[in-house]
């Protein structure tokens, strides 16, 4: 294991410079910049449709059906007088346009029936609600909308729109100094420009809101997704046989390790996770196609089918960050292992600290990708980056809320971090925690698990408890006691028995290793009505002081009964009674 800890700290590296390599445009994907097709259409007032700033200008989109068509400027010094700022003017002029492909209903749905049932009860034939401004003459070409220029007697350059519905040209916008200066150019050249391209897009927008394209339109997206209904029900169907199969394989499985059957299960697993992420992104494309049904809401539908792009860059690139942290952990964690400086007797005690700080260094740099990849996406869903500052301090209300309602999970947090800081104990030590005693199988920032003698697992937080007896950190030991009768009459004998079978057991080739210094006589530690009691300590090494201990007993009760010095067996008592 600890040859590999120098290719994983040159991986991290390797990752580290990739990362610093990335090309802004993929390092920021999806960041939602302030330009480009795929942001949805705003609404008046909208704040991602602020003003940017671009040295002594203001600038801001106009659009038509939601695709920017124009950029239009406001000074930010000088004497500004009544000049609106630009991101008034965008709206202003939005609204100018949009009377032209897609007229507003002043009225709501109750006001326009209770207008039809007035004029049925009283006559007429026109009211205020029937016909929209604007709305186009019926059987009228979008060819016949023409974007004219027209200069003022103060030398402002307007743009109007003459169309078979109206007598009189509609004024659209004044090109103002500001435009031209920031464009480079005349305002009658710019105006010569902006007229070319307002006049296609206006003619696109009318030919594509007229009822016949609206309703090809309609026809061709219903198609489009009944297909992905069709689609999706069949990766749904082979989601739920792979499943199945999956399922009897697992039931064919036998305690003995079968390497074939394992590599099976990991592909019908992984077979499984495809198809999910399948129909997941089937689901999305169904719901961007609906949304791109509607005139004007192209942008946002496309906006829709990146997302799920851009979180997958998101994801990879924290991914990324995320081996690189995990390499460098284990990268640090196998040095300090392995550091000279450490004593011969301490290598195995650093050996189990470095497995159960290996994974729980592990376990926070993933919690911590996880928060900082679901921050990121969560950050450049449509409605919630405009929101950030207000989502910040209604964050920091509800984190203070959730400490207060979780003070235990801190309090839990705290002492596991205590716990690995002050090496208590680590994963393979045995361990008395809070009348539980068992081997330590994890050890986790907020709780420790213990497998107990009879193998029940016991998960014990780590808060829960302020004393641990830890039996074998470091070094073990052991007091082994033997009760002799009071019959033997030579208790000298005795001592001189226990001492040449500890003699014996300290040089036999299969125990003698196991023990850190040679087994102690302790002589006669307590005497009693049952008997006098012999004791002898052993130091063995970490986790070998039951199997020393009952060895042991086990030779000193042989070469007892052989030498014929008794051991207390209750007669003392009887023949008193």
């Amino acid at each position: 294991m600890r040859v590999r800890s120098w290719w994983q700290g040159a991986l991290a590296l390797l990752i580290a410079a990739g990362l610093s390599l990335l090309p802004p445009a993929l390092a920021g994907a999806g960041s939602g910049g302030n330009g480009g097709g795929s942001e949805a259409p705003a609404a008046p007032g909208d704040p991602r449709n602020a003003t940017v700033a671009a040295g002594s200008f203001e600038l801001a989109k106009v659009r038509i059906l939601g695709v920017p068509a124009i950029t239009v400027a406001s000074p930010v010094v000088g004497d500004l007088g009544n000049v609106p700022n630009a991101q008034r003017r965008a709206e202003v002029i939005e609204g100018n346009l949009r009377l032209l492909y897609d007229p507003a209903h002043l009225c709501s749905e109750s006001e326009q029936i209770a207008e039809w049932i007035l004029l049925r009860v009283m006559g007429g034939n026109e009211g205020a609600c029937e016909q929209p401004p604007l709305q186009a003459v019926p059987g009228s070409a979008p060819e016949q909308l023409v974007v004219a220029r027209r200069l003022l007697p103060g030398g402002d350059v307007v743009l109007e729109a003459r169309v078979p519905e109206r007598s009189e040209p509609l004024p659209l916008l004044t090109i103002t100094r500001a435009d031209a200066s920031l464009n480079g150019t005349s305002a009658w050249a710019l105006g010569e420009r902006w007229q070319q391209r307002l006049q296609s897009r206006l003619r696109h927008a009318r030919r594509v809101m007229q009822p016949a394209d609206l309703r090809r339109r309609w026809q061709f997206t219903v198609a489009l997704v009944l297909a992905l209904a069709v689609l999706t029900a069949g990766t749904l169907w082979l989601w739920r046989l792979n499943r199945h199969r999956r399922a009897r394989l697992q039931g064919r499985r036998s305690p003995t390790p079968d390497r074939a059957l394992d590599h099976r299960l990991q592909l019908h697993q992984a077979l499984g996770l495809v198809l999910l992420l399948a129909v997941l992104l089937e689901l999305m494309v169904m719901l961007a196609l609906g949304v791109m049904a509607v005139p004007g809401k192209v942008p946002l539908g496309l906006q829709l089918l990146l997302q799920p792009v851009h979180s997958v860059l998101k994801v990879l690139i924290v991914g990324l960050i995320a081996l690189l942290g995990r390499s460098l952990a284990t990268f640090l964690l196998h040095q300090w292992a392995d550091s000279a400086r450490v004593p011969v007797e301490e290598q195995a005690r650093r050996e189990q600290r470095h497995r159960s700080l290996l994974r729980v260094s592990h376990r926070l740099i993933d919690l911590a990708c996880v928060i900082v990849a679901s921050g990121w996406i969560l950050i450049d869903i449509p409605g919630l980056r405009a929101a950030s500052s207000s989502l910040l301090l209604a964050g920091g209300a509800l984190l203070g809320g959730l400490a207060l309602v979780f003070q235990g999970l801190l309090r839990d947090f705290a002492a596991g971090l205590a716990v690995l800081i002050e090496d208590r104990y680590a994963i393979g030590d045995w361990v008395e925690i809070g009348g539980l005693e068992g081997d330590v199988v994890d050890v986790g920032v907020l709780s420790t698990q213990l497998r107990c003698l009879d193998h029940r697992v016991a998960v014990i937080q780590n808060s829960a408890f302020d004393r641990v007896v830890n039996h074998t950190k470091l070094r073990s030991g052991e007091e082994v006691k033997l009760l002799v009768s009071h019959r033997c009459s030579d208790i000298d004998q005795a001592l001189a028995v226990v001492a040449e079978e500890l003699a014996l057991f300290h040089a036999d080739t299969t125990w003698g290793p196991r023990l850190l210094a040679a087994p102690l006589l302790r002589g006669v530690s307590a005497t009693g009505p049952l008997g006098i009691t012999l004791s002898a300590l052993l130091t063995t090494v970490a986790g070998e002081q039951w199997a020393c201990s009952r060895e042991l007993q086990r030779r000193l009760v042989a070469r007892f009964q052989r030498e014929g010095l008794p051991l207390a067996d209750g007669l003392e008592l009887a023949i008193r009674g």
